[in-house]
């Protein structure tokens, strides 16, 4: 395990800066950006504005991932995935739930973005699909 990530990623993975927010943690890696929110908060455009833009200026503009490891419950409003889909260094989403209703939400959800996205178990899967991403790989 690289010491300085809590999510098991390869020892070359470097994890670059943590963010801590109203609405949960953000961790920033080379080219991955892992969001694990709190229990109970309310993701949308609105209140996720602020920690969109200060991500971009630490991304950059390298091509990213967005990992929503989703370790709590809370609520996302799906229409404003096509606010991040017009940043063009996205190259995907990806979602990690290990329940059934959390996938089968997850699964409604992707009905709203069109770029690569997919749900997961784990952050080992969802590690393999960002890179898939990032390859260009869309068949994840």
């Amino acid at each position: 395990m690289n010491a300085t990530s809590p999510h098991n990623f390869p020892a070359s993975v470097s994890l670059r800066h943590v963010l801590e927010t109203d609405l949960g943690m953000v961790f920033f890696y080379d080219n991955i950006v892992v969001v694990e929110a709190y229990e109970g908060v309310t993701i949308s455009y609105i209140t996720g504005f602020s920690i969109l833009i200060k991500g971009l200026q630490k991304l950059g503009t390298r091509p990213w991932v967005y990992i929503a490891n989703r370790i709590n419950s809370y609520s996302v409003n799906p229409n404003d995935y096509k606010y991040l889909e017009k940043i063009p260094t996205l190259k995907g989403l990806v979602i990690i739930t290990p329940d059934e209703i959390g996938k089968k939400n997850a699964a409604l959800e992707a009905n709203f973005f069109n770029k690569p996205f997919t749900v997961v178990d784990d952050l080992a899967s969802a590690y393999k699909c960002a890179q898939s991403f990032l390859a260009g790989d869309t068949s994840t």
